[in-house]
């Protein structure tokens, strides 16, 4: 997010709950490989089985878990179902993901991830030393 854009403390507080419930779908090891391996290419429910060796009654219900929320879309071909990415944001998420975290050319750097904001409201510091915490500093408007 650019320093330029303001977004209200109203509009952060109405979309905190969706945005919440949208990554909580992401927030379980099962689903989130099911959606990289998805993410990558169309794939057959046999072949995620097979490939990431999460059992039947699992992976029925994380894929479940996943049309009912939408992230993901289901095609038949013949006896087979296939599954893709339904979701814009989700593909987003997970191109971030990817380059985040298995990316080689973009492994872990002690370079920070966000630089000191502008915002009258909060100044971030460079990120901490890792195991360190990191905390905002409330400065008064003037």
């Amino acid at each position: 997010m650019s320093v330029e854009t303001r977004i209200s403390l109203e509009t952060l507080t109405a979309k905190a709950p969706e945005a919440a419930e949208f990554m909580r779908h992401f927030s379980n090891a099962n689903r989130l490989m099911l959606l990289c391996y998805i993410a990558q290419r169309e794939t057959a429910v046999t072949d995620l089985q097979e490939a990431l060796g999460i059992k039947q009654p699992a992976l029925s219900q994380q894929l479940a878990e996943l049309r009912h929320a939408g992230l993901v879309k289901t095609r038949r071909e013949s006896r087979q179902i296939f599954y893709s990415i339904a979701d814009g944001r989700a593909e987003a998420v997970m191109k971030l993901l990817f380059r985040l975290f298995c990316d080689p050319e973009s492994g872990p750097t002690d370079e920070p991830a966000v630089t000191g904001s502008t915002d009258p409201v909060v100044e971030q510091a460079a990120l901490p030393p890792k195991d360190a915490a990191h905390f905002a500093r409330i400065v008064p408007l003037t």
